[in-house]
């Protein structure tokens, strides 16, 4: 009976721990499968094909009929081994996914559980999606919504962080802003809705594709926003031409190799705490919500480029060419607009 009892506990194993130990089986057997291939090989080939290279000149270079089924069928068999080579490629790769992002979601629990008073952990992008599916919230998954709440946040945030980071090594604080109303910077938004499309997918995974992607997403995305403003506005925000490995002075590797840091940051620490603070918006105020600082984004992003490019105009000493333009002088004088773009610079 206590025997009876202990083998009615006792859980049976789960279909995928069936399945991995199936699938370590058939692994298993391929080492020794393909050591009794090379040895069948060299049986029936090598010696063959070696005495073929020692014998006389093929007539008008042309084998004879023993010598050409030898070739065909050696060429059979090496048809097959690329075949199977391939096969396991794209298995090794597979099973390389498969892993990593059971890893990957490991750590993430490791790390979303093991909290420090001092410093709270992220919680886990698995949680996020589970939490965002329950709740069928408004922002779930990849959408507008969570796009644009993104893009705010991080046009926010960035100008933020990087105003602290210029009190702290210069000892004041100086604007960092990218639009003229509010401390807002879209090519922080812009970057951290980037590499939340191109990273999303790798929420779940390692490190490596995290790297990988940020150092190119950002690397690309500077240097695309650095050459519109300069064919658009005739500015120039930042310059990296006295730095090494840089390309026009618009990105250098140094910066690109920061992107990619920011790339696993992003992903695997800063997107879960944002999309955490977003499931707590409610379905009903999270729509307009958005909406508005979507609308409020757009209008302030156009009527910095229309401010930014009148400053232009005023720098090569152009008069205001109606009302209009008169209207923005007087709203956006210089004095201002050094205060909002500290960092600007203009030229040919």
């Amino acid at each position: 009976m206590e025997q009876q009892d202990k083998t009615e506990t006792t859980e049976e194993p789960s279909s995928s721990a069936l399945l991995t130990k199936e699938l370590e089986t058939l692994c298993s057997a391929i080492p020794p499968a393909i050591a009794r291939t090379g040895k069948d090989l060299s049986e029936q080939y090598y010696d063959r094909l070696a005495e073929e290279a020692m014998g006389p000149k093929w007539e008008n270079g042309v084998p004879g009929e023993k010598t050409r089924r030898l070739l065909d069928a050696a060429q059979d068999e090496l048809g097959r081994l690329h075949h199977a080579m391939e096969d396991l490629a794209r298995s090794y790769q597979s099973a390389m996914e498969v892993a990593d992002e059971l890893s990957a979601r490991m750590r993430d629990v490791h790390t979303s559980r093991n909290r420090k008073w001092y410093a709270p952990n992220p919680p886990a992008n698995a949680a996020i999606d589970l939490e965002e599916k329950q709740q069928n919230h408004f922002a779930r998954g990849l959408n507008f919504y969570k796009i644009s709440l993104i893009c705010f946040s991080g046009s926010f945030f960035g100008v933020v962080i990087e105003m602290l980071w210029c009190l702290i090594t210069n000892g004041y604080i100086e604007s960092r802003a990218g639009l003229v109303y509010g401390p807002f910077n879209l090519l922080y938004g812009a970057g951290a809705a980037a590499i939340t499309l191109f990273l999303y997918q790798y929420r779940n995974r390692g490190y490596f594709w995290s790297f990988v992607g940020g150092f190119f997403v950002g690397s690309v995305l500077e240097y695309l926003c650095s050459l519109f403003q300069e064919l658009l506005l005739g500015s120039r925000s930042w310059d990296y031409s006295h730095m090494p490995l840089n390309i026009n002075g618009r990105i250098c590797f140094a910066y690109s190799l920061f992107w990619g840091v920011l790339g696993v940051f992003w992903i695997k620490d800063l997107y879960p705490r944002i999309a955490k603070w977003i499931l707590k918006i409610p379905n009903r105020i999270g729509r307009p919500l958005t909406w508005f600082l979507t609308i409020f984004l757009t209008v302030n992003a156009l009527v910095s480029c229309v401010a930014v490019g009148r400053w232009a105009n005023r720098v090569e000493n152009q008069p205001p060419a109606n009302a209009f333009w008169e209207m923005i002088d007087e709203r956006f004088p210089d004095k201002r607009m050094e205060q909002i773009f500290a960092n600007m610079t203009f030229g040919s």
